[in-house]
């Protein structure tokens, strides 16, 4: 499960990566975020980059499988999202993206690794933003995953 962006998917939306993001990795600077390949570490220790492509076959039979997924780049975070702010910042920097998780890039990695083909496939339990315990739909996210689920054959 994932959040979503408001506007790209709505919550118990079923999402496909086209890349997987490493979203937070780099460091805060006075002129703002600095991404880690901008602060010169070599793409090999990142397992590739900071943002790993979908198995492009792999991600055409999930399209084809689940024609109403949204496409998008699939951000990871090491903390959500909580606040309009960090939000309207993440949006600034990832105007693609279309959800945020926790394990997509780390999966990706680990994949390319092994030579695995990778695609990420998520359902959306809530918006990104401030955080509102109220409004998650947990059960619409894994229903929609039960759904989607079959497509992964």
């Amino acid at each position: 499960m994932a959040g979503g962006f408001a506007g790209r998917v709505a919550v118990g939306g079923t999402v496909l990566g086209s890349q997987a993001v490493a979203a937070d990795l780099g460091a805060e600077s006075p002129d703002g975020f600095v991404p880690i390949d901008e602060l010169g570490m070599p793409a090999e220790l990142l397992g590739g980059g900071p943002a790993l492509d979908a198995d492009p076959e792999l991600l055409t039979a999930l399209r084809k499988a689940l024609p109403a997924a949204t496409v998008g780049p699939v951000l990871t975070v090491s903390t959500v999202t909580g606040t309009a702010a960090s939000t309207d910042e993440l949006v600034r920097r990832h105007p693609e993206a279309v959800a945020e998780a926790m394990e997509g890039y780390g999966v990706a990695v680990a994949a390319s690794q092994a030579g695995v083909p990778f695609a990420e496939l998520r359902t959306i339990s809530n918006p990104i933003g401030p955080r509102d315990r109220d409004a998650w739909r947990m059960r619409d996210a894994l229903t929609a995953l039960t759904a989607a689920a079959p497509a992964l054959r």
